[in-house]
């Protein structure tokens, strides 16, 4: 299913969601201390080529450079304040959303797919994937090229991602 992000979706996992800002490359940082603490966070990774002194590298680096995904009360977010490497904690108004979207975006992830960085839509056909491993993924398409790009969107943040599907693999979800 969703491997160590599993818990994290979990209705009866306690704690609300809680989008922290963190300061310019902080976030890596900041999961550790969380981790360190035993306090519950979702940092959507990708991985990345980077060339350094002539040598290649796969680096993993923030999906949503800047943010991080906090779940648990509000002493837990205070808690993630305290380490200096916080900008802002941001307040979540609507938790089943962020909470499905953060879903669709951990399974994409489990399943290893690769995913580009995307423009934040707002109008768009929601529809799921009824087949593969991707199965119950819910997004947005759009057209785009020869095959039809699903995009996954986090609405707090105003940014999506996206990947490459089969039309045939996509279902309308009615309204």
């Amino acid at each position: 299913m969703l491997n160590s992000f599993e818990s994290l979706f979990l209705p009866e996992t306690p704690g609300l969601w809680h989008l922290i800002h963190t300061r310019s490359r902080q976030e890596k940082a900041l999961a550790e201390s969380l981790d360190a603490r035993g306090i519950r966070y979702f940092l959507p990774l990708i991985a990345h080529s980077r060339t350094y002194g002539g040598r290649k590298a796969r680096v993993e680096l923030p999906m949503f450079p800047g943010y991080l995904f906090l779940k648990g009360s509000l002493e837990d977010a205070y808690e993630a304040d305290r380490s200096d490497r916080v900008a802002q904690i941001i307040r979540v108004q609507d938790q089943v959303k962020l909470a499905w979207e953060l879903q669709n975006l951990a399974r994409a992830l489990v399943e290893k797919v690769p995913l580009d960085p995307f423009p934040f839509l707002k109008k768009g056909v929601k529809v799921e994937v009824r087949a593969g491993p991707l199965k119950g993924l819910q997004g947005i398409v759009e057209l785009r090229g020869k095959r039809d790009r699903l995009i996954l969107q986090v609405d707090v943040l105003g940014q999506a991602t996206s990947l490459e599907i089969d039309a045939e693999l996509l279902q309308l979800i009615e309204k």
